[in-house]
Order: C-alpha cells, then structure tokens, then sequence
C-alpha cells in the first residue's frame, strides 16, 4: 500500500510540474498589455556571462503599453538594447541615456493567430506530459498489482 501512495505523489508532483511549466509558457505569450515577464526570455551578454534582464535592471511597466528597464550599470544600455533587439520578439527598444523605453505595440490580427497557435501548441505539449506520466503511473500500479 505504501508503494501505491509513493506512487500517486510522485504522479500528482509530476502532474502539477507539468501544469505549472505550461502557466510559465503562457506568461511569456504577449497579449496586449505590457508585462516584465514579456522579457523573461532575454538574456544579456554581463561580463562574459548570459544573465537574465531581470538581474541586471529593474523593469516597470508605468503604463499598459510600455516597459522601462533601468540598468543597474549605465554602461549596459547598448549591451541591453542589443540583448532585445537580437531576442527577436517584436519589440523596438528607445534609449534616452537614462532608461530604455519599449513601447508595446498593440495585436494585429496576424499575430493574434500567431500567438493563439503558440498557446494551442505549448497546451498540448503539456496534455502529452501529463498523459505520459498517468500512463508510466498505471504501468506501474499494475507492476505491483501482479506482484
């Protein structure tokens, strides 16, 4: 009985992995309004090391379409600009010395496809996962039931 309910925790574990990855993929899918998490993918080039935007800046987000990122060194402001323009998702950042500026354009009705598409393909990657583990978990179940 015991292996059984080892079993199931490791399943129900597995389970809310796969879930929890798949609502991390989903904060990363732009849809419309402006979020820090939109450049949760960005990496920048920090003295020889890729580090994620978020430690090397702060970001804000003042208003529904825009995104400010303050590097903590000033001298990264290229390095960051670069790091987003080369990260390929959509956005055209402004530099004004201080803080760099992203203005986030609204959906067109092309990438509004685009990103329904992307959401369908990253819900089905994580239902082919879950189906994956309740089937090893059944194998498994049944391993010990002939046993």
């Amino acid at each position: 009985m015991e292996e059984i309910d080892f079993i199931l925790e490791s399943t129900e574990e597995a389970m809310n992995g796969s879930i929890a990855h798949l609502e991390k993929e989903f904060l990363n899918i732009r849809a419309g309004k402006a979020s820090p998490a939109m450049l949760g993918s960005v990496f920048v080039d920090y003295y020889g090391a890729a580090t994620p935007l978020s430690q090397v800046s702060k970001l804000s987000v003042p208003d529904a379409r825009t995104i400010t990122l303050q590097p903590f060194e000033k001298n990264m402001l290229q390095t960051i600009e670069k790091a987003i323009m080369i990260a390929n998702i959509g956005f055209n950042p402004m530099n004004n010395g201080d803080v760099i500026i992203i203005s986030v354009p609204p959906l067109t009705e092309e990438r509004r496809r685009d990103l329904a598409k992307q959401a369908k393909v990253e819900a089905e990657d994580a239902k082919i996962g879950i189906r994956n583990v309740r089937k090893d978990a059944n194998s498994d179940i049944k391993k010990l039931e002939k046993d």
